[in-house]
């Protein structure tokens, strides 16, 4: 691929400078740890920022974080403070996708909403008017009735998480999409507010869908790094559905049409990437993807 997601793009690195700045405040760690773990970053980032996607560069700051406090899940109570919001919530969306003449639609435009929920991006969203407008706004990128079409005529599904809470969204779907063969991965350990295993768990996920770990802990999936099972499921698979900008910068130069990405978009760089606007929502062919990208570069 001529075009990268690399976090040479400065902006990632101060979106990750902000949100480390919010981690920093909330760990107890003397002054000069904090001092440290900034000399740290930069160096990292000045060292890889050619090599590095910005999930990649995330997670390698996440361990030298945890380095100096010990803390290996820093955003645990958020995740759960989220997954809760979002099954207080799982009556009312269930009713609104049973009324809806397209259950399918609605459900996928609700797992859609469900992305804002994210405390790296974002630590402060409004769920409900995210909803809201998804249930009325278009889509920028709007291939949702080739994604239904390939649901239905998948034997196997597999479907990337993405974060804490938005699995409830996740769940909704899965279930509105009636089909009996769909595993849900997970991240590998905590990252960010990323869902693993646990959250699965606590929000009954396994009563649609198979769980399953990517055994990585990445804000993404890194087919390179990810465990042998994972990858087998991968290869496998006849559908991949992949949730938020992290799956996105972590397989969008995969020569692959079976994946869809289901994201809202958070970000200016990728925004600018799409070349679409911000806080779109977007249902995202792999294959129309490379066709843009090698438009641009000329190929």
């Amino acid at each position: 691929m001529s075009q990268k997601l690399p976090i040479s793009d400065y902006r990632c690195f101060f979106c990750a400078v902000r949100s480390f700045e919010k981690l920093l405040e909330k760990e107890n760690i003397p002054i000069a740890a904090k001092n440290n773990f900034i000399i740290d970053m930069i160096e990292l980032y000045s060292k890889h920022h050619d090599k590095l996607s910005a999930p990649e560069f995330s997670r390698d700051l996440h361990h030298i974080l945890k380095s100096y406090t010990g803390n290996h899940d820093p955003y645990r109570s958020e995740k759960l403070l989220s997954n809760k919001l979002a099954l207080e919530m799982a009556q009312g969306m269930q009713e609104m996708i049973d009324r809806s003449d397209d259950p399918f639609m609605v459900a996928l435009r609700l797992a859609i909403a469900g992305n804002v929920i994210d405390f790296a991006a974002n630590h402060s969203f409004d769920l409900k008017r995210t909803i809201e407008k998804s249930l009325t706004s278009g889509f920028a990128i709007d291939h949702s009735e080739q994604l239904k079409s390939a649901v239905m005529n998948a034997d196997t599904i597999l479907y990337l998480g993405d974060n804490a809470g938005e699995i409830v969204f996740d769940k909704l779907f899965i279930k509105a999409m009636l089909h009996n063969n769909v595993t849900y991965a997970v991240r590998g350990m905590p990252v960010i507010n990323d869902v693993t295993v646990e959250d699965a768990e606590f929000t009954g996920m396994k009563e649609v869908a198979e769980v399953i770990s990517n055994g990585y802990d990445a804000p993404s999936t890194i087919i390179g790094k990810s465990s042998d099972e994972f990858r087998k499921r991968f290869n496998d698979a006849d559908l991949i559905i992949a949730k938020g900008q992290g799956n996105l910068e972590g397989l969008y130069d995969l020569n692959d049409k079976r994946i869809f990405f289901l994201l809202l978009v958070k970000c200016d760089v990728i925004s600018d990437f799409l070349r679409i606007e911000k806080n779109s929502f977007v249902v995202l062919n792999l294959s129309y993807l490379k066709k843009v990208i090698q438009k641009v570069a000329g190929i």
